[in-house]
């Protein structure tokens, strides 16, 4: 296993020169998860070499790169194999009310965000998108399997981002509705809100419990009654995605409608910049925080 620090570079990039040192094919590399490009991340790669020696990891010579630690296991790393992310951002350029600023700071610690996919999940110009519809109306024929499922995660993740914006635009991303689908904190398992457990609001209000919207694939809809039909209607116009997702073989599955930025600091520095510090779960973007916070006047 190597704990590498990169920067300016992307995950998948970093594999293939590894695997270039190591004289392996890069299928024998492997990660946890993608790590944004424009920053300076860590994380572990893990490299199948069994019954040989290590390679010389002192002679690596790869712009961005650093290995920072290395160690023998037994174990492959798997795609999700993760607790979490920390980020620790900085905001230049700032212009606005520090008070304001420090308000929504104040209520995205106290009550999450919008778990949104973030506008990378879609690729350059949302490209990603145009693909997955192509792939779906077998328009694209032969191409490789990393970018098969890149296609397919990213029109689940449109019509996830769907839902939710239409029950942010409600007000009802972390308000119940009945049939909803729940999920605990830090959990995958679900459960249907009952219509007789008056103890729900308090519980989603106290973030011990989050809604959830569909990852969309085969089967039914968890939800029932008005949040069931609530995600019918809004998804109605998008079956070349449904379909496309349903015939590639993906089940239903759940995602919640709001995330915790965990362990949430701040600090202004005297140039009038700010650093925000926070963790978040698997698959969560610090973008969605970002977003709540500030806007951007770039997409990188």
């Amino acid at each position: 296993w190597l704990y590498v620090r990169k920067t300016g570079a992307n995950t998948e990039w970093v594999a293939r020169q590894l695997a270039i040192h190591a004289a392996v094919p890069v299928r024998d590399l492997s990660y946890a998860g993608m790590k944004d490009r424009n920053a300076i991340t860590e994380q572990w790669y893990s490299i199948h070499l069994p019954g040989k020696s290590d390679p010389d990891w002192s002679t690596v010579d790869i712009e961005g790169v650093e290995i920072l630690h290395t160690a023998r296991h037994t174990r492959k790393l798997k795609r999700g194999a993760l607790k979490g992310n920390r980020f620790d951002i900085g905001i230049t350029s700032l212009t606005g009310d520090n008070a304001e600023i420090e308000n929504r700071l104040i209520a995205i610690k106290q009550g999450g965000v919008p778990n949104y996919f973030g506008v990378q999940r879609f690729g350059r110009d949302g490209q990603n998108l145009v693909q997955a519809e192509q792939l779906f109306k077998g328009k694209l024929n032969k191409i490789p399997r990393h970018k098969r499922g890149l296609y397919l995660s990213t029109a689940r993740s449109a019509l996830f981002n769907l839902i939710l914006a239409g029950r942010v635009a409600d007000e009802s991303w972390s308000r119940l509705m009945l049939g909803d689908v729940l999920q605990l904190d830090g959990r995958s398992a679900c459960f249907v809100a009952e219509d007789k457990d008056s103890a729900l609001p308090a519980r989603i209000e106290s973030m011990d419990v989050h809604l959830t919207g569909p990852m969309w694939g085969r089967g039914e809809l968890m939800t029932q009654n008005a949040a069931r039909e609530y995600e019918i209607t809004n998804l109605e116009a998008d079956e070349c995605f449904r379909k496309g997702l349903e015939q590639a073989g993906l089940k239903q599955e759940r995602r919640s409608l709001r995330i915790q930025a965990n362990q949430l600091d701040w600090q202004w520095h005297e140039d009038g910049s700010l650093r925000v510090q926070f963790s978040l779960p698997p698959g969560a973007y610090a973008t969605s925080v970002l977003r709540e916070l500030c806007q951007s006047e770039s997409a990188s």
